[in-house]
């Protein structure tokens, strides 16, 4: 379990020390895979963690939670060795393997997809690698040379059993839409990185699994695999996110980084709530309590003589540290939004007949849509089926091919992009903001100062000259939302604006937006959000198929669920009615007619050729190549041989059986 350490040793100036490298009386912490001691972080005058302590056992799934700025990744670094802390000590077990994914990935962008996969000196996964590389050349280039070459590779695989392993590969690669492993890591997109990264501390199957904002850049579908993987796995890990079923589901111990101290929580993130309301709660007891026994000490000491006895010392002593109590100052963590929205007239946006395609892939097909004032959607669906360029094409960014697309007068966009403001390192805070207003209308018909604005949204004074590059990923993301809801907008477009912002600004935001007059346009991977804030779906189903479905995500999840087993379910009946049709014709005791033995000879042929092309569409689909298009017309075709080997086989062993 999670557990501070009271053992009371003298500071060490390092990061890093192996379990076998330290005293003997560190004894009691050999069941932790993972032990903090008095670790101590701080950035010029800001204190991000001062002396906190806490282990990982073996088996144990735990989150880290904390606001943006606090220094959650800044931790992840120092636990993983990317980074050195100013004081106390981080130990691992010896020969422990640790995965750590950054909120931000580094790779050596030289290298191809596969290289970077294939990182790892373990012999299984250099055989898996020279296969996939083989395989890869094979299906390009048919050569005699890569033909052996792949021969010899499989061989060496049958002999160091790795076709389990590889299989559990492929499964990782595939759910994380990874593929085209010649590919160079320069080439590839935000979102095409962080699921390289993903895959690979996957792949490593390490002890210690540290995964910063792993949900970002995912769509639904890999984060219920992910998080179904995770669940699964007799791993320990340590996870930052904001995704709270996500969250819920996987993890049972929290820890949080709240002014610089750490707190323990052995529960889920509904207890977590529950618990940090309390102490919270017993916090302010314990400064009241303190501030009114300093009014009788402090006048104890404005009496006392200036000779002071041994007792007196000891009183004045204690009387210090009762100070510091008595005038704590918890940092108000509430983001306040009350900003203005633009009054919004009887039209709002009408779309009518809209195509858009890009090449051969089409987005929208004849889309027809009237918004209404009020209206609260939600947008799922694959990775690169259109969601951005939808959103695009609404305000103006991206042009369609044909159709109509019809904006209301008195309509005011306020988009939040998934790239994001493109922030200018070498700008102050306060200069971003006042780059777009002085001045920002309230809902209560007030203006307030841009800096007084700021102040609202978590950006103390002391903060809004510093310069946008020393703010965390989280904080840009907040500055970035500012200056959307600063411009006073009745349809908000919101394009994953969860990614990278801390649990307190999202309970805020919903709260915001639930009370949010004007229409809302939400794409988001987090349920969770949009559970809560939108009344009806658009699914992007693919090939420009766009559905309306009138409800939540979660059911509409539940509806595809029951569809799915509905779907399986037909096709298990269509199983049994085969094989009784089978033994039916088995039942049927009669000589092969001309017609039959021709048949029989035709169908072996026939099942032969089946068979060659089943195992061509089988390797094309597990190499990763093709395009999207290419990809679900080989899974088609793959179903429709299958079928028919299956139906033939049949026919085949009834005839067979006849002779």
């Amino acid at each position: 379990m999670i557990n501070a350490f009271h053992s009371g040793l003298k500071l060490l100036n390092c990061s890093w020390l192996y379990l076998t490298e330290l005293p003997s009386f560190f004894y009691l912490c050999h069941m932790n895979l993972l032990s903090v001691e008095n670790l101590s972080k701080s950035f010029s005058d800001k204190i991000l963690f001062k002396e906190i302590s806490f282990g990982i056992e073996k088996g144990e799934k735990v989150a880290m939670i904390a606001k943006n700025g606090s220094g959650k990744s800044t931790l992840m670094k120092i636990l993983a060795g990317k980074e050195i802390a100013d004081s106390g000590i981080v130990t691992l077990r010896r020969d422990m393997k640790v995965a750590y994914l950054d909120q931000d990935p580094f790779f050596d962008e030289s290298k191809t997809v596969i290289e970077t996969l294939f990182h790892s000196e373990l012999p299984v996964l250099k055989l898996i690698r020279e296969y996939e590389t083989f395989l890869e050349r094979d299906l390009e280039h048919h050569s005699p040379q890569t033909q052996k070459d792949l021969e010899r590779s499989m061989v060496a695989m049958d002999d160091a059993h790795a076709w389990d392993y590889e299989s559990r590969v492929k499964q990782i690669m595939s759910r994380l839409n990874v593929h085209h492993l010649e590919q160079e890591i320069k080439s590839l997109s935000g979102g095409q990185r962080k699921r390289v990264a993903l895959a690979r501390v996957l792949i490593d199957e390490p002890d210690l699994l540290m995964l910063d904002e792993p949900t970002n850049h995912l769509d639904v579908d890999m984060i219920e695999w992910l998080e179904n993987y995770l669940s699964r796995q007799n791993i320990s890990l340590l996870l930052v996110t904001h995704d709270r079923y996500f969250l819920d589901n996987i993890c049972d111990n929290i820890i949080e980084l709240d002014n610089g101290k750490l707190y323990h929580y052995k529960g889920n993130y509904s207890y977590f709530l529950e618990k940090k309301t309390e102490r919270e709660y017993n916090e302010s007891r314990e400064v009241d309590k303190a501030r009114n026994i300093m009014r009788t000490e402090l006048e104890w000491i404005r009496r006392m003589p200036k000779a002071r006895g041994t007792k007196s010392k000891a009183r004045v002593d204690a009387f210090e540290g009762l100070k510091e109590r008595a005038t704590y100052k918890k940092t108000d963590e509430k983001l306040h939004l009350d900003v203005k929205m633009t009054r919004i007239g009887g039209k709002v946006l009408e779309m009518k007949k809209v195509h858009k395609s890009f090449g051969e892939q089409k987005i929208l097909h004849g889309f027809d849509y009237t918004f209404k004032t009020g209206e609260r959607i939600g947008i799922v669906g694959k990775n690169g089926s259109g969601k951005s360029t939808f959103l695009n094409m609404l305000t103006g960014k991206e042009s369609h091919d044909s159709g109509k697309i019809n904006v209301g007068d008195t309509i005011v966009f306020g988009y939040y992009s998934q790239g994001g403001m493109q922030l200018k390192d070498d700008k102050r805070v306060l200069e971003v903001v006042k780059e777009i207003a002085d001045h920002v209308p309230l809902n209560d018909k007030t203006k307030i100062p841009a800096s007084a604005f700021l102040t609202l949204f978590q950006f103390p004074p002391e903060m809004q000259h510093t310069f946008v590059s020393k703010l965390s990923g989280g904080e840009k993301r907040r500055l970035y939302l500012l200056t959307v809801l600063m411009k006073n907008p009745n349809f908000l477009i919101l394009d994953e604006p969860t990614n990278d912002l801390d649990l307190i600004t999202l309970n805020i935001l919903e709260d915001f937006l639930a009370g949010f007059g004007g229409c809302l346009l939400v794409v988001s991977h987090d349920r969770y959000f949009m559970n809560k804030l939108v009344d009806h779906l658009f699914i992007f189903e693919g090939d420009g198929v766009v559905k309306d479905f009138n409800g939540n995500y979660i059911e509409w999840r539940a509806l595809k669920e029951e569809e799915d087993k509905e779907e399986s379910r037909i096709k298990n009946q269509e199983s049994r009615k085969k094989t009784e049709e089978h033994k039916s014709s088995k039942a049927e005791k009669k000589k092969l007619s001309f017609k039959d033995k021709f048949e029989f000879e035709q169908l072996e042929k026939e099942i032969e050729l089946l068979e060659k092309e089943k195992t061509t569409l089988s390797e094309w689909l597990n190499s990763g190549n093709g395009t999207h298009e290419e990809l679900l017309q080989w899974s088609n075709r793959y179903q429709e041989v299958s079928s028919l080997v299956d139906e033939k086989s049949l026919r085949w062993m009834v005839l067979s059986e006849l002779q």
